[in-house]
């Protein structure tokens, strides 16, 4: 089973931006087109594609809207969407748009049997979002902090089919400290559903290493500022995940 590379774009007031453990206030903005940036991630190789509406995680709904539209309809590849999904009429529209995948992180934990519904209506379809803070989930854009363990959460989808679990460390997300591999890897071994790796990816090491535990249950991994900076090379990275 070969690593799936996801590059993100994060959305902020319609620009492309990247956090520092998702702190809104502590943006960097990279590029005001984010359509333009989608078709240069594609122009190298990539047909997987993670884009979050950052305004809408914390608004509880859609803010962006006009630039996701404007990338499905420009990257010819599966699109998968997180921020601020927590109604059935948010995940019927973005589907009927042509996302492949929706990511529901918030209402994962306020609201699981609607997240066993959308499972259920969107087969493969469903993406829950495992965010982290020291190991307890994360909410409402990572702005509040639960008692419930990243592995308990991640159990309570197991029969729910889900496709995946998007796990991301928030204290690395956006600093480059390099992902965290053991967490990653343990929360794969613990569920039996494949889990996709995010937060603080540095360079190609991260890619290697997750590739390496592809057996384990990482289908994937999410990069986003290493490769605004220019520390990580999209199309390397890309061969590197496809070899193993």
């Amino acid at each position: 089973m070969s690593l799936i590379v996801f590059p993100a774009i994060d959305l902020k007031g319609g620009q492309v931006v990247r956090l520092a453990e998702g702190d809104m206030e502590r943006a960097t903005v990279y590029g005001d087109n984010p359509t333009a940036q989608a078709l240069q991630f594609a122009e190298a190789g990539a047909q997987h594609l993670h884009v979050v509406d950052l305004d809408g995680a914390f608004a509880g709904e859609p803010v962006n809207a006009r630039a996701v539209k404007a990338i499905i309809a420009a990257f010819p590849g599966y699109l998968q969407l997180g921020g601020g999904i927590r109604t059935r009429e948010a995940v019927d529209g973005w589907f009927d748009l042509g996302v492949a995948r929706v990511v529901i992180g918030t209402a994962a934990l306020t609201d699981p049997e609607f997240v066993r519904d959308m499972a259920r209506t969107y087969q493969g379809g469903i993406v829950v979002a495992v965010d982290a803070r020291d190991g307890f989930v994360a909410t409402h854009g990572w702005a509040d902090v639960s008692d419930v363990p990243v592995a308990d959460m991640a159990r309570r989808f197991e029969d729910a089919g889900v496709a995946s679990l998007l796990f991301t460390d928030v204290g690395r997300d956006g600093m480059l400290k390099g992902c965290n591999i053991d967490a990653t890897v343990a929360l794969a071994r613990a569920t039996d559903i494949p889990v996709i790796a995010s937060g603080g990816v540095k360079g190609l090491d991260d890619i290697r290493m997750l590739a390496l535990h592809a057996d384990d249950g990482i289908e994937g991994v999410i990069t986003g500022r290493a490769l605004y900076d220019g520390r990580l090379d999209l199309a390397t990275a890309l061969a590197m995940a496809a070899r193993g």
